[in-house]
């Protein structure tokens, strides 16, 4: 993208004070505040009209005054037909780039206040952001609107109905012979505001919400990527631009913005099927914009070369305006950067590795994933800008990670489609990320989208943040008895063998724990984000012994209490590192546990205990229904139904309790003192982070300490 205020400073057409405060139009003289948005946008506008259009810098006179029946305005750029500037050939109207639709509006009619209101034939009218741009062709005989796809550069007649073509560098023109533009690559923050803006003029007049306005911004996008990937000879029309209709053709102006409408509205839909054609997936519904909306979308991403925009700025542009629209109503699919790149660093992930995010929100793991593999082809091929045969191999180590190696999952669609979008934007990965509830298995992923990549059993890893506190119910899932971890635990101190218990419900972390390690290969790792409930609380200490068995604990990173309350959840959670042993030593496990019970029970002489003691109790209770029964002269059943028996007996029950707690006590302590001496000893890395880069509102603080811990975790991985 042209520097235009650095080629007008090195030109001479402007200058600036010390402090950039201030800047001096030369050949007016005229110093303004530079600070003002709108003066930056007038800047680059007078500039664009030499250094691109080609006008001579003695006929474009700015701050004009306009004379407005008693009052008088200035028109902010006029561009003159002659040496004497009496003759105004175009107006142009500048607004600040956060102009928001309806005051877009307002500046043209302002614009075409001054066009008439000024001497002689104004022939055409520019209102411009600086992000957004509408050229109109004005005739004060017919009072009305004629939209082009530009003004005209000096010395140019006649305007050609688009503005944007392939290898426009390239091209050869006569003289008076319009010149055409190539797609332009723009910065993050200016990409992140047209983002942004566009969605705002979608919803803003109330026709679609937020969120469906979203969706339909992301088929656009997808769209204007589309437009951009297909072949082209140097010289051929974008489809992602307005392509006017001539006043020969339509003279009707109403008629003829219709029909331009409807003809862009056709290309849209036919790139949108052709991508649709490649991946089913991407989107499953029909754009549902009108043809004006689509015009509008279009007006803000026409001109914008998306898929040569540097990567991390293209991508940090569409998550910035994705985390803005969606971390209200949505927090819980965003895991904050820091934390997504902390696990991803940490981990050996590289191309050859198949990774999979089974709740995969906006999809942040995976792209910090696919950036990992990236950055490590740019290592093996440094020189990949400037030779073909290293940037072939560059393409193809990071782009066969993306198209085959990388899985994600998400049960929400729109959040789904916006991490394919997420995806797309990055350059590809996201040919396997699907739609559908991630606690499925294998087998009804694949009858239901027929990726055959999402096997049990084959994952090297899986990074992931599953949603906390939800509950999935036996009554509304069935799959739930498909889980260990859904059906009540074996209680190795039970007197007689409890047939197998489905519990009523499960928390979905909990469940998700399972489903990670059944996609897993062995010695595949897990890093998952979870409560820190399931590490502390007694009632789940059955998840942990399950944990231990299915897996080497690596380790343990605890997270401080706001590390996601700016997503709206203030659980205390922690990163747990997980590397799944091998199916013999999870064999060999479990078995050491029920041999140490097996033989505590023996040593103990645990079951006959209980049994004598439950015949104690029998006893006992038949001795008092007696005595009681020979005092009131009553049958032995009614005297077990007289208060004095029933004080009795509660006490009696509480002392046997008393005493088969005790003995249950201190088995489950020498188990545990057991297991410490028979099962393998290995270490464990433990840390604590207090500051992770951010605060409770999500604003950047100075500290990261996972830094630090990612280091040393790193280094403790590689040893393993």
């Amino acid at each position: 993208m042209k520097d235009y205020i650095q080629i007008g400073l090195k030109k001479g057409y402007i200058s600036f004070n010390e402090d950039r405060s201030r800047i001096t139009y030369v050949y007016q003289k005229k110093e303004r505040n530079y600070n003002n948005p709108e003066e930056k946008v007038q800047a680059e506008a007078f500039l664009k009209l030499i250094i691109d259009y080609n006008y001579l810098e003695s006929r474009i006179r700015q701050f004009v005054p306009v004379t407005m029946g008693s009052d008088i305005k200035e028109a902010d750029i006029v561009v003159y037909d002659d040496d004497m500037c009496l003759s105004p050939h175009i107006v142009v109207e500048c607004k600040h780039q956060d102009v928001s639709e309806a005051e877009f509006l307002q500046a043209v009619n302002q614009a075409y206040s001054y066009a008439f209101s000024l001497p002689c034939d104004v022939k055409y009218v520019w209102v411009t952001s600086g992000i957004r741009n509408e050229y109109y062709e004005v005739d004060k005989n017919q009072n009305s609107r004629n939209q082009i796809p530009d003004i005209p550069q000096y010395g140019v007649d006649k305007i050609a109905s688009y503005k944007y073509v392939y290898g426009a560098q390239y091209m050869e023109h006569e003289e008076r012979e319009q010149q055409f533009f190539d797609l332009s690559v723009i910065e993050q923050s200016e990409l992140t505001r047209r983002f942004k803006q566009a969605h705002e003029a979608l919803w803003a007049g109330g026709q679609l919400n937020p969120s469906e306005a979203f969706d339909e911004l992301d088929k656009l996008i997808f769209c204007k990527i589309w437009d951009e990937r297909k072949p082209r000879k140097i010289g051929e029309p974008y489809d992602f631009q307005i392509i006017t209709v001539s006043k020969q053709e339509e003279k009707d102006p109403d008629s003829r913005r219709a029909k331009e409408n409807e003809n862009l509205l056709n290309r849209i839909k036919a790139l949108y099927e052709e991508g649709r054609k490649k991946d089913k997936e991407v989107f499953r519904d029909d754009i549902r914009l009108s043809p004006e909306k689509v015009r509008t979308v279009v007006g803000y991403l026409e001109s914008v070369n998306l898929g040569e925009t540097d990567l991390d700025s293209k991508g940090r542009a569409f998550e910035t305006f994705m985390g803005s629209f969606f971390r209200g109503n949505f927090g819980q699919y965003f895991t904050p950067r820091e934390i997504v790149k902390f696990i991803v660093d940490v981990l050996p992930i590289t191309q050859d590795s198949k990774v999979l995010d089974t709740s995969c929100g906006s999809g942040g793991f995976l792209l910090y994933a696919l950036n990992k593999v990236r950055e490590q082809a740019t290592e093996y091929y440094p020189n990949h800008n400037n030779d073909v045969r290293q940037h072939d191999r560059w393409f193809k180590h990071w782009h066969d990670f993306a198209e085959k190696n990388l899985f994600g999952i998400e049960i929400n669609e729109q959040i789904s489609r916006a991490a394919k979008m997420n995806m797309i934007i990055h350059d590809d990965g996201h040919t396997n990320v699907i739609t559908l509830d991630g606690l499925v298995s294998d087998e009804a992923i694949f009858a239901k989208t027929s990726n055959q990549g999402f096997k049990y059993g084959t994952f090297d890893f899986i990074i992931t943040n599953p949603p906390f506190g939800s509950t999935i119910r036996q009554s509304e899932q069935a799959y739930l008895k498909t889980y260990q971890l859904g059906k009540k635990e074996e209680d190795w101190l039970a007197v007689k063998a409890q047939p197998e218990n489905i519990r009523d419900g499960q928390s979905t972390e909990v469940l998700f724990i399972e489903q990670d390690y059944k996609f897993l290969r062995e010695g595949g790792y897990l890093a998952i984000v979870l409560p820190d409930g399931i590490l502390t609380n007694s009632s789940m200490q059955y998840v942990r012994t399950q944990i231990e068995e299915w897996f080497r604990i690596v380790a343990v990173v605890s997270m401080p209490q706001t590390a996601f309350a700016a997503n709206g959840a203030g659980v205390k959670s922690s990163v747990l590192f997980l590397k799944k042993w091998k199916k013999e030593e999870t064999d060999r496990l479990v078995q050491t546990k029920k041999n140490i019970e097996s033989k505590l029970l023996k040593d103990s002489d645990y079951l006959a205990k209980r049994t004598l003691w439950d015949k104690e109790i029998k006893q006992k209770q038949k001795e008092k229904a007696e005595e009681i029964k020979g005092k009131q002269r009553i049958p032995a059943t009614a005297a077990k139904q007289t208060e004095e028996f029933k004080l009795w007996n509660a006490n009696l029950l509480a002392e046997y309790t008393a005493k088969i707690d005790e003995l249950k006590t201190r088995l489950k302590e020498e188990y545990q003192q057991s297991k410490q001496q028979k099962l393998q000893d290995y270490p464990i890395f433990m840390a604590i982070a207090e500051e992770i880069g951010y605060d409770a509102t999500g604003k950047k603080t100075a500290t990261n300490e996972l830094d630090l811990i990612g280091e040393e975790l790193k280094k403790f991985i590689a040893t393993l």
